[in-house]
C-alpha cells in the first residue's frame, strides 16, 4: 500500500531529522566546516524553534477537535443536511469545513464512507479541499502568524472559497460516475471501508478511541511539522539571501517555487503559516497566500491517501485542477492585497 509506503519513509527521514537536531544542539563544539559555522547554527536553531513553539499549541487544538468529531459524531449526522441544490450544496461544504475543523488525514476516510452512503462527489471534494483551510482554528494559527499584516488571513480564507466554488462547479459538471476504488458492494464490512476499527459500545470505549485517535494523529502530524520546521530553517540559513529574493520577488516563480514548496513539505494547515510568516521578506504576499492554500488542498502526503481512496484519473484530474485554480486565483488576488 503506498500510504504504508509514505508513513514507513517519514519514519526514516523522522530519525534522520532526529538524528541531526541531536548533533546540532548537544555537540556545540564540534568543528566549523565550510559554511556550518557556529553563526549559523544559533541563527538555524532559534528559527527553527520558534516554528515549533508557536506551531505545538494549534496542533494541539486542531488534534483534540479532530479526535472528539471522529468519535462523537457520526457521517449520518452530517448527510440528513446535504442540500440537493449544487451551489448550496457547495456552501454547504464549505461551511462544514467552519462547524467540523479536521485536517485531510482524518477527513479522507470520512469522506470516503460518506460518498458509499449517497453523498455526491462534487460537495465530497470540496469538503476535503476547504476543510483544512476554511476553519476557526486555522484562521486563529493564520491571524497569530501574520500579526503584523492580519488581511494574509482573511485572503486566506476568501481564495480557498473561491478555489473551492471552481471545483466542486467543474466537478458537478464533467464527474458523473463514481471515482472511488472501493464499489459499494465491499461496503457491508464498515471495517473494510476506513482500514480502522470503529469505537465499541459505550461511553468509555468511545474515549479510549478518542485518546488512541489524538495520541496517533499528533505524532503523525508532530513528524511533518519538525520535518517542515527542519527543512524551512535550513532554506533560510544556507539558501543564498540573492537568490532566495530573486525567486521570491518573481511575478511568477515565487508563486511556482512556493506551490512546490508547499507539496514536497506536507504540513498541517494548522502550522503551515509558521512557516511561512518566516518567508514575508523574501516572498510576495501573493506567493504566501499560494503556499498557505495549495499545502493543505494538495501535498505529498495527501496524494497517497486519495490515491488509496480514489481511480488514479480523477486525482490527475482533481490535482491539475487544484493546482491551476489556486495560481489563477492567487495571482488575481495578488493585486488587491
Amino acid at each position: 500500500m503506498p500510504t504504508t509506503l509514505f508513513r514507513a519513509s517519514m519514519h526514516v527521514i523522522a530519525a534522520i531529522c532526529f538524528l541531526l537536531l541531536m548533533l546540532i544542539f548537544l555537540n556545540k563544539d564540534m568543528p566549523s566546516i565550510s559554511m556550518f559555522t557556529l553563526e549559523h547554527m544559533q541563527a538555524f536553531k532559534t528559527i527553527f524553534i520558534s516554528i515549533l513553539l508557536e506551531a505545538i499549541p494549534f496542533i494541539l487544538l486542531g488534534v483534540v477537535l479532530s479526535s472528539l468529531l471522529q468519535t462523537f459524531v457520526s457521517e449520518q449526522t452530517i448527510r440528513r443536511f446535504i442540500p440537493q441544490n449544487p451551489i448550496l450544496g457547495i456552501l454547504f461544504a464549505c461551511v462544514l469545513g467552519i462547524l467540523f475543523p479536521m485536517c485531510e488525514c482524518g477527513m479522507i476516510p470520512v469522506v470516503r464512507r460518506l460518498i458509499l452512503k449517497g453523498m455526491p462527489v462534487y460537495i465530497a471534494v470540496v469538503f476535503i479541499v476547504t476543510g483544512p483551510i476554511i476553519n476557526p482554528i486555522v484562521f486563529a494559527a493564520t491571524f497569530m502568524a501574520f500579526r503584523n499584516h492580519p488581511s494574509i488571513a482573511y485572503s486566506r480564507m476568501g481564495l480557498a472559497f473561491a478555489v473551492a466554488v471552481i471545483i466542486g462547479l467543474v466537478l458537478f459538471r464533467f464527474i458523473k460516475s463514481s471515482p472511488l476504488r472501493i464499489s459499494r458492494a465491499h461496503f457491508s464490512a464498515p471495517e473494510a471501508v476506513d482500514g480502522h476499527q470503529h469505537p465499541s459500545g459505550g461511553f468509555s470505549g468511545k474515549l479510549n478511541t478518542f485518546f488512541v485517535h489524538a495520541s496517533d494523529e499528533f505524532f503523525e502530524m508532530g513528524k511533518y511539522l519538525v520535518f517542515g520546521s527542519l527543512l524551512t530553517a535550513l532554506i533560510q540559513i544556507f539558501m543564498q539571501r540573492d537568490s532566495l529574493l530573486a525567486i521570491g520577488q518573481g511575478p511568477l516563480s515565487s508563486h511556482l517555487f512556493m506551490m512546490g514548496f508547499a507539496y514536497i513539505l506536507s504540513l498541517c494547515s494548522t502550522s503551515d503559516a509558521f512557516v511561512a510568516s518566516s518567508f514575508q521578506t523574501s516572498f510576495t504576499s501573493g506567493s504566501l497566500l499560494t503556499f498557505l492554500v495549495f499545502g493543505p488542498m494538495l501535498d505529498f502526503k495527501s496524494t497517497l491517501m486519495l490515491l488509496s481512496v480514489f481511480k488514479s484519473k480523477f486525482v490527475l484530474l482533481l490535482s491539475v485542477l487544484i493546482a491551476v485554480s489556486v495560481l489563477a486565483c492567487s495571482l488575481l488576488l495578488e493585486r488587491f492585497i
